[in-house]
């Protein structure tokens, strides 16, 4: 592929790399600062791509992200997804939810049902360094 930005970039806040996979923090969805992406870094397009192995390590790492994620932020949904469309490399969305968010209940790509809260994303931010070290820190 002549240019993919999770091959040539980390993609967003580096929080763990492994040989296999990394994890990164999402910087360009300000409305949705607890919003984490587990990058394959092989290029390939599908889970089905990777072997059975890779996905189960895929997975587990997915799941570690989650639990940690509902641990620290007490969301109201954690919204998982491997979409691809715009970008055909490998990676799960976990974005951590709660019912005051602007798009609330609809998925963050929808219209925005509400302006979002200002006081609501400044204590969301505060609480992710301390999630981003836990994060690190489990992968070790």
């Amino acid at each position: 592929m002549a240019h993919c930005v999770l091959c040539d970039t980390d993609g967003g806040l580096l929080i763990h790399r492994a040989p296999k996979w990394r994890l990164i923090r999402a910087t360009d969805t300000p409305a949705y600062p607890a919003f984490y992406r587990v990058v394959w870094n092989a290029h390939v397009a599908e889970l089905s791509d990777l072997s059975d192995a890779e996905r189960h390590e895929c997975m587990d790492v997915v799941t570690q992200v989650e639990r940690l994620m509902r641990a620290h932020l007490a969301p109201t949904k954690i919204n998982l997804a491997a979409l691809g469309n715009v970008v055909p490399h490998l990676h799960w969305h976990l974005i951590a939810r709660f019912e005051g968010d602007s798009h609330f209940p609809a998925p963050i790509w929808a219209p925005a049902q509400r302006e979002p809260l200002p006081a609501a994303l400044a204590v969301l931010s505060s609480k992710l360094p301390a999630l981003d070290q836990a994060l690190a820190a489990n992968f070790y």
